[in-house]
Order: structure tokens, then C-alpha cells, then sequence
């Protein structure tokens, strides 16, 4: 059983927790017969999809979120690397083919290796549900520790990240209507430079992959500042997938008791100190 787990969870980290033979043979879906209501009966290895307990997206509403004064920051050095452009069929990712960099999480490090989109959020704010949501997935080096930094997005300027790849968007567009499903433009070089901004603000929490097989135990950290991409961004990243996927946002899921961690620094550069705030915003 433990070998079987294993396996499951370095099946996702090899291929960016996007494409599986799995997938390949279970049509999960976000509409229908095989919608996110049905995961946990598709196969065996999704049972957490309906009986894990400490499952994602979630709200991030006020009265369960907790100031953590030992929360660390997510100091980020990402540097430029060849990447591809993948049309996962569930959403559309980068992939990293090289040492892109890593954040530290309870002293344990943890290398980015793809990003991708969800069209709208999955994670809530306040009760509200944003346009789309942006997920860096990062992993251990032995690939069975997972962290996502997540990043809310609401219509506005277009997104400087997903800016560059507008024209790759629309030829994994026109691979899909000549029904390759899961397309791949390289990239080259691809910089993300962009993401290294400072946070000031995030909220942290344990859950799940959010598709299956809604693996546990993934740590999830989700900036307080919202990011803005256009209407024309929008449609490109739902354009190149199918229709079952174009609305491809996991319900919420129950919080069971768990408790959101909240990271807030505050710089005065009059004085030079940090202060900290329980304000939600």
C-alpha cells in the first residue's frame, strides 16, 4: 500500500500534477456524469476526492483566518529557464525544464517546476470568487512534498507573465481545433522574474491536490495581493480546452475544523520596522 502511495504521488511530481496515465484512462470532468460531485467514484486511487478531510479549494473567510507571528516570508529567486508551454487538457501550464529556484517552508526546500491557470478562482476571499487563479506548484527533491503559492486574479491591466506567451496561447488554440488535445509550444527561455516580488501578505493552510486524485497533505499559500489580467487573457487561457474544462474550478471544499494561517508584514520605511495586522483584506 505505502509503495502504491508513492507511486501516486511521484506519478503527479514527474509530470507537474497535470497529466497522468490516470488521466489518460478516467475522463474526470467539471461538467456532467464525471463531474467533481463523481471524482472519488472514478477510481480507487481518487477515493480522497470524496473522503479526504482536509481537502482544497477553500474560503478565505475572516473567521477562520489566524495572525501567525512565526510564519516565515516566501523569499523567491526565480531565474530564467527553458520552458514549454502545455495544454494539459485540464488547464494550461508552463513547464520548467531547469532549475528555476525554491522556496523555504519549515526549513525544508521546495524547487518550482510548472505553473498553470484556473478559470474562474478556486479558492474563495471573503466569500468572494475571483476571475481566474494562478498555481506555481513547487516539490521536494524526493517529489512527495508538495507546496503551491497561489495567486487570485480580477479583471483589469493585462498580466505581464501571461502577456508573453499571447501568441503561444493561440497556436495551442489552433493545435486543439486540429484535434491535438494536448499541445506543447517551447517557450526557450522563459523568465519569471516578475513572481519574485516581495509578499507581504499571505494565508497558509494544509489541503489537497484540487483534481484528482486529491492527494493531501499539499501546503497551500495564497498571496493577499491580487493580481489583474484582461478579458482577452481570460478567454486565451480557456480557448485551447475542451468544453468539459473550460470552467475548470473545483467546488469548495469544508474547512473541518482547520484554522488559516495569515503572514503579514508591514515595512515602515520611516522608522525601518515591520509591524504586523490581524485586518483582513
Amino acid at each position: 500500500m505505502a509503495f502504491k502511495i508513492y507511486f501516486i504521488i511521484l506519478s503527479i511530481a514527474t509530470l507537474a500534477l497535470c497529466i497522468s496515465a490516470e488521466y489518460n484512462s478516467v475522463n474526470f470532468s467539471y461538467i456532467g456524469p464525471n463531474g467533481p460531485d463523481k471524482w472519488g467514484n472514478l477510481s480507487p486511487n481518487y477515493a480522497a476526492c470524496s473522503n479526504g478531510k482536509i481537502q482544497s479549494p477553500v474560503n478565505l473567510a475572516s473567521t477562520d483566518i489566524v495572525l501567525n507571528n512565526g510564519l516565515k516570508s516566501l523569499d523567491r529567486n526565480y531565474v530564467p529557464t527553458n520552458a514549454t508551454l502545455v495544454n494539459n487538457q485540464i488547464n494550461i501550464g508552463v513547464h520548467f525544464e531547469g532549475k528555476v529556484g525554491d522556496i523555504n517552508i519549515n526549513g525544508k526546500n521546495y524547487s518550482l517546476k510548472q505553473l498553470h491557470w484556473h478559470v474562474p478562482a478556486e479558492h474563495w476571499a471573503h466569500g468572494r470568487r475571483h476571475e481566474a487563479e494562478l498555481h506555481l506548484v513547487h516539490l521536494t527533491e524526493d517529489n512527495t512534498g508538495i507546496a503551491v503559492i497561489a495567486a487570485l486574479y480580477n479583471l483589469g491591466d493585462p498580466d505581464p507573465i501571461i502577456s508573453k506567451i499571447e501568441d503561444n496561447l493561440n497556436g495551442l488554440y489552433f493545435q486543439n481545433r486540429e484535434g491535438i488535445k494536448n499541445g506543447k509550444i517551447a517557450l526557450g527561455t522563459f523568465d519569471v522574474e516578475e513572481l519574485n516580488k516581495r509578499i507581504h501578505r499571505y494565508y497558509r493552510y494544509v489541503g489537497s491536490l484540487t483534481t484528482p486524485p486529491c492527494t493531501e497533505g499539499v501546503i497551500w499559500n495564497i498571496i493577499g495581493k491580487v493580481r489583474t489580467l484582461s478579458k482577452e487573457q481570460l478567454k486565451l487561457l480557456k480557448a485551447p480546452l475542451g468544453l468539459e474544462f473550460q470552467h475548470n474550478a473545483r467546488p469548495l471544499q469544508p474547512l473541518n475544523g482547520r484554522k488559516i494561517e495569515k503572514y503579514y508584514c508591514h515595512h515602515n520605511k520611516r522608522q525601518g520596522t515591520k509591524t504586523s495586522s490581524t485586518k483582513y483584506h
